[in-house]
């Protein structure tokens, strides 16, 4: 009987127990279905800020949030919502929740920041994985996240526009070569795989005007820019910091006369459109004329100072020829 009693009480205690700390101990860990990462912008400039937000969708008291970066591309700048280490391209981020310091959070932020040294487009990610995470009493766990989320976001740096010159020196005289140079230039100019230069005559002294800008390509060859354009056909690289690119010309005009020669900077990976376009006016057999306003002779429109002794020379032999004039006239 006493062996009865015995196993009464010990299962009347388990169940006790179980209903005290059952949940706690052999409850199964639910999913986190609705966390999430976001970012303030997805276009970076280098030098700025972008914060990278997880939510979770419900109030925590425990989390680890670590977030990998490309510590080529960003440096860490702070974070909100726990106790943060940055290590070698990855922050992690953890939090615990007590009654006695902080709140339940339902958001943690983390701040990055472009480096400046950034002078092309840099497609990257930012990566988010959660583990340790609890409800702010502890009486219910979620499963960790252990597939990253991921961000995309752009960095992109303020390009400057390309800039186009051909220039010479002197006179161009007709059927003579002129050495001349077409320069391709910006401080801060956008990349592209493929491009090339194309030169077509829109205007010139009369319909038998022939025009030649040759140029000596990488395998020794003369190429006429006006035919053939420069560069190989599918393009060449282009862009970066300080970008300068002289391409040396000869250039031979049959006659003499005003020429227009329309250059442009073509992308071929995108249908050849134009990147950068300027016409030029070459004029040749004498010098670039001068403006109407440079050949006038602007006459003076004061008399010219030449001191007081001036004027009392200039009023004597005045007073004279009066006085000569009246004598004669009464003679």
């Amino acid at each position: 009987m006493k062996k009865f009693y015995s196993l009464i009480l010990i299962l009347f205690l388990t169940t006790i127990l179980f209903m005290q700390f059952g949940t706690t101990v052999f409850a199964q860990q639910s999913k986190l279905d609705s966390a999430q990462i976001d970012v303030s912008k997805v276009k970076i400039a280098p030098g700025e800020e972008v914060v990278l937000t997880t939510s979770f969708g419900r109030a925590l008291g425990a989390y680890t949030i670590t977030a990998q970066y490309d510590k080529d591309v960003f440096d860490y700048v702070r974070s909100d919502g726990g106790e943060a280490s940055n290590q070698d391209g990855k922050v992690i981020l953890t939090y615990y929740y007590s009654q006695n310091q902080g709140n339940p959070r339902t958001s943690a932020t983390i701040t990055f920041k472009a480096k400046t040294a950034i002078y092309a487009d840099t497609p990257t990610d930012f990566s988010v994985t959660l583990t340790g995470l609890s409800n702010p009493d502890n009486s219910e766990e979620y499963e960790d996240i252990t597939e990253p989320f991921k961000k995309d976001v752009l960095v992109q740096p303020k390009y400057v526009n390309y800039n186009l010159k051909l220039e010479y020196t002197g006179i161009i005289l007709p059927n003579l070569e002129k050495n001349m140079t077409l320069t391709t230039e910006s401080s801060l100019g956008k990349n592209y795989d493929h491009v090339r230069l194309i030169a077509t005559v829109t205007k010139t002294p009369s319909k038998n005007s022939t025009v030649k800008l040759l140029a000596i390509d990488e395998e020794d060859a003369q190429v006429d820019l006006l035919h053939s354009g420069w560069g190989e056909e599918g393009g060449y690289k282009l862009g970066g910091k300080d970008v300068k690119q002289v391409l040396a010309l000869r250039g031979e005009f049959s006659e003499i006369g005003n020429y227009t020669i329309h250059v442009k900077l073509i992308d071929r990976d995108n249908e050849d459109k134009t990147i950068v376009e300027k016409d030029f006016n070459v004029r040749v057999g004498e010098e670039e004329a001068k403006t109407e306003e440079d050949n006038k002779q602007k006459l003076p429109t004061t008399l010219p100072k030449a001191g007081g002794t001036g004027y009392a020379t200039i009023t004597i032999i005045f007073i004279t020829l009066a006085g000569a004039y009246l004598y004669i006239t009464k003679k």
